[in-house]
């Protein structure tokens, strides 16, 4: 395989991965807080909504000039983030209503404009179809230099405002409260995204470019609980998206740039979805996994000792099949007993099952723990005696001292205080 596009030394070239970078870096910036502000779909309709500005601009100028497009796809993103605005605040309909009007009634409009030129005799020479899907590789020197100036506003701006903008997504009323225009903040944010929008219609278009605002906020949502290591995470993976669709369209010449970026980002993406450490798939099934062979176990343990407290014989053996009358389940019966087996809790006797001294101290805390959150029910949360499948002690964990001590009182008083105790010494004792 031929490996001579990695040296990067073709000046093309250098422009598309410059361009692509820093179209990433902006976009995954706001497109972080537009997620968090629910504006997922503002960079869609913004990108869609600047088809018929390019198309006004070209019939005003009559020639391709990249500087005018841009201005009209400006011009026409504001227009369009008016509109919403205005929808959303003098009529009924809500914001998601808004953005659908303004995105199919603007796209329809540019959709008619650029039906038109393309009937004109130079209109084939014009080069707007370019703006549907994105034309990376034909962006030049003067194009970066514009989208460098444009994205290092946008990353000034975003850290100048990062705690008013903190504050627009997470509480708009507080920062009413204090005195900021979170009105203004807001417009502020929807003119950002339009000024992202633009510098990044030539390299993925009209129609890609609202993945390239919302995949790498997306993405890095599933690392983080913090909004500035969010940001952060959001422009690095849209950065290193920009970087993996030029080396791989590179790769590939016949591939296209644009849609290789936003490919790249759903990668990103799809791997945060398997493998974030705390919010991956792979890691909630894991801890699912874990949480329910603890509900198991600690089940087992305390129909142990609900069976031996029965008899009054913290030595009593049961059988599986007491066990199984208990509420287990018998294709996991064996094997859990065979676990807590290997962990000194328990012992066989012939066909029987008995807690060892330290199985019974265990299991005695389990069956404390359970009453106790079963009397919280009752009389503090007036919620009923109700079947608990989670960690009794996790459930108390929150529960101020004063009331856990209440709660042992009431235990005393309905004689449900656990009758088997293990002994001091480790000696296994009866009641």
């Amino acid at each position: 395989m031929d490996l001579s596009w990695l040296s990067l030394r073709d000046a093309n070239t250098q422009w598309v991965l410059a361009g692509s970078v820093l179209l990433g870096l902006s976009s995954g910036l706001l497109g972080a807080l537009a997620l968090l502000r629910r504006r997922s779909l503002m960079g869609d309709a913004l990108a869609h909504a600047a088809l018929p500005g390019i198309a006004l601009a070209y019939l005003i100028g009559g020639a391709k000039q990249i500087g005018l497009f841009m201005l009209g796809a400006a011009l026409a993103g504001i227009l369009a983030t008016l509109c919403i605005t205005a929808i959303t605040r003098y009529s009924r309909l809500k914001e998601d209503a808004a953005l659908a009007v303004v995105l199919t009634v603007f796209f329809g409009f540019g959709i008619v404009l650029l039906t038109y030129i393309l009937k004109t005799p130079h209109g084939n020479q014009a080069g707007l179809d370019k703006f549907l899907f994105g034309q990376a590789a034909a962006l030049v020197g003067t194009d970066v230099q514009v989208m460098a100036a444009v994205a290092a506003a946008l990353c000034l701006v975003t850290g100048l405002l990062f705690k008013e903008f903190k504050l627009l997504c997470f509480d708009p009323d507080f920062g009413k409260g204090v005195g900021l225009p979170m009105g203004g903040l807001d417009l502020l944010l929807m003119l950002m995204l339009v000024l992202a929008v633009v510098i990044g219609l030539q390299a993925v278009g009209v129609v890609l470019m609202a993945a390239l605002l919302i995949t790498p906020a997306a993405a890095a949502r599933y690392w983080t609980e913090r909004l500035d290591r969010m940001v952060l995470l959001s422009g690095l993976f849209g950065a290193g998206a920009g970087v993996l669709g030029t080396l791989f369209s590179q790769s590939a010449p016949r591939l296209p740039t644009g849609p290789l970026i936003v490919l790249a980002a759903t990668a990103v993406f799809v791997v945060s979805l398997l493998a974030a450490p705390r919010r991956g798939l792979l890691a909630r099934v894991l801890q699912l996994a874990r949480v329910r062979t603890r509900v198991r176990r600690d089940g087992l343990g305390r129909a142990l000792y609900e069976l031996a407290e029965s008899t009054g014989q913290a030595t009593a053996a049961v059988t599986t099949t007491e066990l199984e009358q208990k509420g287990l389940e018998r294709p996991t019966l064996a094997a859990q007993l065979a676990h807590l087996q290997r962990d000194g809790l328990v012992r066989p006797a012939g066909d029987r099952w008995s807690l060892t001294p330290t199985g019974l101290a265990w299991a005695h805390g389990l069956v404390r723990q359970r009453r106790l959150w079963e009397m919280f029910l009752m009389h503090e949360a007036d919620l009923g005696q109700a079947p608990v499948d989670r960690s009794s002690e996790d459930l108390l964990s929150g529960v101020p001292v004063p009331v856990i001590r209440e709660l042992e009182r009431l235990l005393r008083l309905h004689d449900l205080e656990p009758r088997l105790r293990p002994a001091a010494g480790g000696e296994e004792s009866g009641t």
